[in-house]
């Protein structure tokens, strides 16, 4: 029973919260795992033209979940990991251009399920552009009103008082979780419409001490669906060019970069 409530809530996160999003491009990644069906953000046009070039060229086809962190988030996008060794360490392959931010707050937030795009850090980045490639699906946490509380004097310290966390952001990160300390940092550009159950069983696997899955976690192919493709993919619920910023070194905090989440 527990195990169903679960499934329901989760079906309900990404229904109650969805962004509201007219004639949405929308993207099947078929997985090792299951498919997971996004839909891609018109408010944010930039990253999601780069995302649909990139399936277009099929440049996502085989490359391997190469960072995953438990409560946290799936990462994805690293060139060299179609072909990679087992045990190799992976999240430094990128493409050579950056996209500039979008950042939408607070309609477009860190709430589980999203899909955002990874870059460097602020010390290599200074205006936050996103990496050409990778991106990571948000899992999260939830969290109680005194640790929002704390999480909000992060932000001030971080971005000067310019990233608030509202009435709505807060309650949705209390009740279905997400990644606030991400919030102002890192474009949002779309989320899941079905397949939160697989996202939630990839960022429980085992990993090594590079975050890399013991057993590997691969795209097989990402499919650009247009309108009457996607309504078939829909199954019955259950309830301007840039030099690419140079990798930096791993952060303890674990951010989103570029090249390598961090």
């Amino acid at each position: 029973m527990k195990t169903i409530l679960i499934s329901i809530l989760l079906t309900l996160t990404v229904t109650v919260n969805a962004q509201k999003c007219e004639n949405c491009k929308e993207v099947l990644l078929q997985t090792t795992a299951g498919d997971i069906r996004l839909k891609l953000y018109n408010e944010t046009p930039l990253h999601r033209d780069n995302f649909l070039k990139l399936v277009n060229l099929h440049v996502y086809d085989s490359l391997l979940f190469h960072r995953v962190i438990k409560d946290f988030m799936i990462q994805c996008g690293d060139p060299k990991s179609k072909n990679a060794e087992p045990g190799a360490f992976l999240g430094e392959g990128d493409l050579d251009w950056t996209v500039e931010q979008e950042l939408r707050l607070p309609q477009i937030f860190h709430r589980r399920g999203v899909l955002a795009a990874a870059r460097e850090p602020d010390s290599d980045n200074p205006y936050r552009e996103s990496s050409a490639c990778h991106f990571y699906l948000a899992w999260g946490k939830t969290f109680t009103d005194a640790e929002l509380d704390k999480m909000q004097q992060r932000l001030d310290t971080l971005y000067g008082y310019r990233v608030k966390l509202t009435p709505e952001m807060r309650e949705t990160y209390k009740t279905i979780g997400g990644i606030p300390h991400l919030d102002g940092g890192y474009t949002v550009f779309g989320e899941i419409v079905e397949g939160l159950d697989v996202v939630e069983k990839i960022q429980q696997t085992a990993t090594d001490k590079n975050d890399r899955p013991l057993e590997d976690v691969r795209i097989l192919k990402a499919i650009a669906l247009d309108s009457q493709s996607a309504d078939k993919a829909k199954k019955p619920s259950a309830a301007t060019k840039r030099p690419a910023a140079k990798a930096g070194s791993r952060s303890a905090q674990r951010k989103p970069s570029g090249s390598r989440t961090r």
